[in-house]
């Protein structure tokens, strides 16, 4: 499992004109899932996430968690996070899950993130979204397990 992490101000994705999921301060992660992977995978990393200390303190160090500053957790499922470009010009993509074994596992690492009392809003599995992204910093950060 691959999850790009992004730090926020805030965030929606829009799915046909409508917001699934929206949030103010925390993390967009978009979640990307292949063959091997199961439950240890989303839990470890729904813990990963829940205790990233990137938030600033009040010195304005990157020192306080999720919980610490009431944050919350957009997570978007991203199939591409396992495009391989390496050849040719047009990224092949069979490292990724297929939909059927993707989407729960997608949904356990939020129902994860929930269990460690982080608030989630999520995107629409297999939609065509928008994602509005207010990257706080830069900050970005490539997780896997």
């Amino acid at each position: 499992m691959r999850i790009l992490l992004q730090r926020v101000k805030n965030a929606q994705v829009t799915v046909d004109g409508r917001i699934t999921g929206a949030i103010q301060q925390g993390f967009v992660a978009l979640v990307g899932v292949t063959h091997g992977d199961g439950r240890e995978e989303a839990e470890w990393l729904a813990a990963k996430v829940a205790g990233l200390r990137v938030f600033d303190d009040d010195e304005g160090k990157m020192n306080r968690s999720l919980a610490e500053v009431g944050g919350s957790v957009l997570v978007v499922s991203q199939f591409t996070l396992y495009g391989d470009a390496r050849k040719g010009r047009r990224p092949s993509f069979t490292a990724a899950a297929l939909p059927d074994q993707a989407e729960p596992l997608v949904a356990y690492f939020a129902e994860q993130l929930q269990k460690h009392h982080i608030p989630v809003a999520t995107g629409e599995f297999g939609a065509s979204m928008l994602v509005e992204i207010h990257n706080h910093g830069p900050v970005t950060l490539l997780l896997e397990k």
